[in-house]
């Protein structure tokens, strides 16, 4: 009988850890991005930037305007639409114009070290946005890391000065931190939308939104440069426009929404890390010492600035419950 009692029987439930295919799916979503810095200063070597940054929002558009026909997807509403413009501004037109032209000066290893401070940009634009009080830390790590990247830039433009070519790398770096917050406003104005229209439907209204000003920059660039490039540079233009532009955020916003978001969002802070390592793979750029500590201290300063940020404070804990408790609870819709 004792052996056969329920009430003696140890059972040890199996608990799948709910986290784990969040983060595999950040991290497809985060790899895919990783190749965006190389390919496009592969694409540059043969296609004009104008046509790069304008061409592959045309091919996303498409790809989006197809699914958002095909799931029959509702259309944003009233203010949405300038909401959804602001989104596109960042992520359709300026991320993908100023990195193109920048990289046609800078190496891609380069770019990228500069482009890691948008994790810490993306979470300055949504405190700023969400009307946040994050504590002086977060202020403080964030402003070392825009420290480190501009000290990294001037350090790479002292040495481009040496052979005479500051001018175009310092404004190279320029358009690179313009990248960065355009994509960083653009993202945090979209995380919060994407509440409302849902992920990856916010990105692609984005696409189609904007279809029309980059199919008339690509008709331009055409018509003053014809595109003429190798098949590899086609073949780099190609997945800028279809896994950089679209199918990525497909996967990085799935593993988002899978979460925990906290924790998947961090999966970023490796992109750069990651770029720079196919830039010296693919590309065969030498990796000096200058961009590995460069690289290093932007990254560690994002991370840093990232992980303040995501943690509560002590008044909204006891407020509002332990976070493990908020982490199961649905998004609330943005504050208008």
């Amino acid at each position: 009988m004792r052996d056969n009692s329920s009430a003696t029987t140890i059972i040890r439930p199996v608990i799948p850890c709910r986290s784990a295919p969040g983060l595999w799916w950040g991290l497809l979503g985060v790899a895919a991005f990783s190749f965006t810095v190389p390919f496009t200063r592969v694409a540059v070597g043969g296609l004009s930037p104008l046509f790069i940054g304008s061409g592959r929002a045309v091919v996303a558009a498409i790809l989006a305007a197809s699914a958002l026909a095909l799931t029959r997807q509702r259309l944003p509403r009233g203010r949405q639409w300038a909401r959804l413009a602001l989104v596109a501004a960042g992520i359709v037109v300026g991320f993908p114009l100023l990195t193109s032209f920048a990289l046609t000066t800078v190496p891609a290893s380069h770019g990228a070290v500069v482009i890691a401070l948008l994790p810490a940009a993306t979470a300055t634009a949504a405190v700023l946005r969400g009307r946040d009080r994050p504590p002086i830390a977060f202020w403080l790590v964030t402003g070392v890391g825009a420290v480190a990247a501009i000290a990294f830039a001037v350090a790479q433009s002292g040495n481009a000065a040496q052979s005479g070519g500051f001018g175009q790398a310092g404004w190279a770096d320029v358009l690179l931190l313009g990248a960065v917050i355009a994509a960083a406003i653009g993202y945090a104005e979209g995380g919060l939308l994407a509440r409302e229209l849902g992920a990856w439907q916010t990105v692609s209204w984005a696409l189609v939104m904007a279809s029309p000003l980059m199919a008339g920059l690509a008709a331009l660039s055409m018509s003053q440069q014809p595109p003429a490039a190798s098949p590899l540079q086609w073949v780099a233009f190609a997945y800028l426009g279809v896994v950089s532009m679209f199918f990525g955020f497909f996967a990085w916003y799935r593993g988002l929404a899978i979460g925990p978001m906290a924790k998947v969002s961090q999966i970023q802070l490796i992109q750069p890390v990651m770029s720079i390592c196919w830039a010296a793979l693919l590309l065969g750029e030498s990796l000096d010492l200058t961009t590995v500590i460069g690289g290093l201290a932007v990254i560690v300063c994002a991370g840093a600035a990232v992980r303040v940020r995501l943690q509560p404070e002590p008044a909204q804990q006891n407020r509002r419950g332990s976070p493990e408790r908020r982490d199961h609870q649905p998004p609330q819709p943005a504050t208008r």
